[in-house]
């Protein structure tokens, strides 16, 4: 059996593995594609393979502020875990590319066929409640320079490429801030040779040098993922 992509996916016996893709529908997303609103009822959940999605908290009704991003460690729709059959944030796809999807009933009788699959995605579901409790800290005390170097760091190992399409505007829309801040921030880590942006696409010309640039909630967060999910 050829990898399924997806982290999650991986992690189950072969069994339960060949059970819940033989369910699921392999489909290619594109960029700002909106796959889940607030309060919505959830139809479909996603394992990305190559694209990458963005959660998105609302404030008076209007998207401000990443709350959480998903690539191929993770998934979209994990609240259904829960009971919840609605979401409490916006999603959309921050980077295009291919993914397995399922519809919420059949994801509903897999989690009911499978105790493998209820206990990765329960230690998941665990992940991403630290990984919101360090976000937050990091949004009240970091500035936005290495605030953005975390994110772009984040992006690049979801999009498992160094050049990924980004603007300005998406950039201030997903970190809550001024896009004359992005501006300002994504210009001094281009003056420091870090990045390089152009025409739309954003490439990492400097790892090593970016992650010395983020805030250290980047490390943290990759810890919390390793301890748990590995």
């Amino acid at each position: 059996m050829t990898s399924p992509g997806n982290h999650l996916i991986e992690m189950l016996p072969r069994k339960d593995q060949e059970r819940l893709l033989a369910e699921c529908q392999s489909l290619d997303l594109k960029l700002a594609e909106v796959l889940i609103e607030p309060g919505e009822p959830t139809r479909h959940v996603y394992f990305p393979v190559e694209c990458f999605i963005s959660f998105v908290a609302l404030n008076e009704g209007r998207p401000s502020l990443e709350v959480g991003m998903v690539g191929s460690e993770g998934m979209l729709g994990e609240h259904l875990i829960l009971g919840e059959s609605a979401s409490p944030f916006h999603a959309v796809v921050q980077g295009p590319g291919k993914t397995l999807r399922m519809a919420r009933s059949e994801f509903l009788k897999q989690l009911r066929l499978s105790a493998a699959l209820q206990r990765v995605l329960r230690r998941y579901l665990y992940v991403r409640f630290l990984q919101l409790g360090n976000l937050a800290v990091c949004v009240h005390f970091h500035q936005v320079n290495p605030r953005l170097a975390r994110w772009l760091l984040m992006s690049q190992d979801r999009a498992h490429a160094d050049s990924f399409h980004m603007t300005h505007e998406f950039m201030a829309y997903l970190l809550g801030v001024r896009r004359v801040g992005i501006t300002k921030a994504a210009g001094s880590l281009q003056r420091a040779g870090l990045i390089k942006y152009h025409h739309g696409f954003l490439s990492v010309i400097d790892r090593s040098g970016l992650e010395a640039a983020a805030c250290g909630c980047y490390a943290k967060d990759a810890a919390v993922y390793d301890q748990l999910m590995t």
